[in-house]
């Protein structure tokens, strides 16, 4: 049984902690509904059922909404919903703050990888 939580970055973190929710939140940022697979191809390194727990968890918690289209063949396409929207420049901004650590740091530059809202 889980307690409640009353922190408000500790309910952050349960929304959106975690390796894969962030970036896929950003990449869902640029507006285009995306397929599971090039979700997966962006990512990169992240398994299929990584990928399908990580994007119900998003989906259970309203940050993303599913669509699924009943054709030959099937395919479920996945976009931000207007909670998951109004996170997005707090994302952008994290973005921006951890990019001028890294060069502070000097540490490998910023991939670029996430969308230009994010």
């Amino acid at each position: 049984m889980e307690t409640e939580i009353n922190c408000p970055l500790r309910y952050l973190q349960s929304l959106l902690g975690g390796k894969w929710k962030m970036p896929i939140v950003c990449m869902l940022a640029g507006g285009t509904p995306l397929h599971n697979a090039t979700i997966k191809r962006r990512l990169g390194q992240i398994t299929s059922t990584m990928l399908s727990q990580t994007l119900r968890e998003l989906e259970a918690d309203g940050i993303i909404s599913r669509k699924q289209f009943n054709e030959v063949p099937p395919h479920v396409e996945y976009s931000l919903t207007e909670r998951g929207q109004s996170v997005v420049p707090i994302l952008a901004e994290l973005g921006t703050w951890a990019t001028e650590q890294m060069a502070e740091q000097q540490k490998i530059p910023a991939c670029g990888g996430c969308s230009a809202k994010c």
